[in-house]
């Protein structure tokens, strides 16, 4: 249990948990991870019969981090001090980790959520924004993404070397439980209202910030490749279109100015996509995320040699843009041009020009990575 100044209720916590151990004949302890309590929480809980364990770092993922190092058993159940998830029910949980499975999640929208357990901006908003998006960048099968009341294998969740130290702790546990292909399963969980008597740890935007940004970092293809595949298709299907010559839609027409908008969405959205293999050829090698057979077979094929080439013909073809544009300027014997001709040269040489180098330093930092790989 993470522990902050819950003076009012984790006495309450302790003795149910200890009370369902004795009841269900399970060997285990009750650690109260204190993360610097200073209104006497600690001597509650140890005269109670836990076992305090300080945690100095400061936050939600860090007190459950120190908890779960210090913990003796087999598996671990955790939940919050405040009384809002009752322990007695730990049987539950503990049946389905002795099935064989690695993570077993409460679900509170299964299970119930008590009047005035939760408030309604992170009932109806907040907890199903971020649970959909997790579930849909991670195809993860938990429908309550944050609920604090979940059991696992110590051995597996250890596994998974957790950093965060924030709220996202909760996130970030099931993300790679997902990832690494740990046996994850939910069962229903009553919410309960909190006992406590001053206002709880949680703040809505900050901490609602930090599990949007944890699912983004962990997932290059949404936070780079699709965008990024998404703009370059958009440059490339406008610029077909301009380069032969002006568009009319309706009333509105489209020019060099917009030829200019597509060439910068070709760069922007190339430069994303190779953030996307960068980030996530990282994450591989500092074990953030589970290896990719597809990044195996891409390095097979995609060489430095393979992207000097590449880079080399983008290059010479930018250079050759350049050329004709000159050549034209000169035919006009180096006198003022009409723009909307030169730019429909200057413009295609500046991306291909562009892209060129784009690839070939992209290629050598991409060597690095794969060195490090191997």
């Amino acid at each position: 249990m993470p522990c902050l100044n819950e003076k009012d209720t984790v006495g309450i916590c302790v003795k149910k948990a200890l009370d369902a151990l004795e009841r269900y004949g399970i060997r285990g302890e009750v650690i109260v991870a204190d993360n610097g309590s200073t209104d006497g929480s600690q001597r509650i809980a140890a005269d109670l019969g836990a076992r305090v364990v300080p945690v100095k770092t400061r936050g939600y993922g860090s007190a459950l981090q120190g908890g779960i190092a210090a913990a003796r058993g087999q598996f671990i159940l955790m939940g919050d001090a405040d009384d809002t998830y009752d322990f007695t029910h730990m049987n539950a949980f503990v049946s389905k980790l002795r099935e064989g499975f690695d993570l077993v999640m409460g679900n509170r929208f299964r299970g119930g959520i008590l009047p005035d357990a939760m408030p309604a901006l992170h009932r109806y908003l907040g907890n199903p924004v971020l649970t959909g998006i997790g579930r849909l960048f991670f195809k993860s099968p938990v429908g309550d993404f944050h609920c604090g009341l979940r059991a696992f294998r110590k051995d597996a969740i250890d596994g998974l070397a957790l950093r965060t130290l924030g709220m996202e702790f909760a996130t970030e546990m099931v993300v790679k439980a997902t990832a690494f292909g740990l046996r994850v399963t939910e069962i229903p969980t009553t919410l309960s209202a909190d006992k406590r008597n001053r206002p709880p740890h949680l703040r809505t935007w900050r901490d609602g910030w930090r599990h949007l940004r944890f699912l983004l970092l962990y997932s290059p293809r949404w936070l780079f490749l699709y965008p990024g595949f998404a703009l370059c298709a958009l440059g490339i299907v406008v610029s077909a279109l301009l380069l032969p010559g002006p568009r009319m839609i309706g009333r509105v027409g489209f020019d060099v100015h917009t030829l200019l908008f597509a060439a910068m969405a070709i760069l922007i959205g190339f430069q994303s996509v190779v953030f996307a293999s960068f980030t996530k050829i990282f994450a591989i090698s500092e074990g953030l995320l589970p290896e990719d057979p597809r990044l195996s077979r891409m390095f097979r094929y995609l060489t430095l040699e393979v992207g000097l080439v590449v880079g080399g013909l983008l290059i010479f073809a930018g250079a050759g843009a350049w050329a004709l544009s000159l050549a034209y300027w000169q035919r006009n014997h180096f006198g003022p041009l009409d723009p909307e001709k030169t730019l429909r040269i200057v413009i295609p040489g500046v991306v291909f020009f562009t892209l060129g180098f784009q690839v070939v330093l992209s290629s050598f930092f991409l060597s690095v990575l794969g060195m490090a790989r191997r």
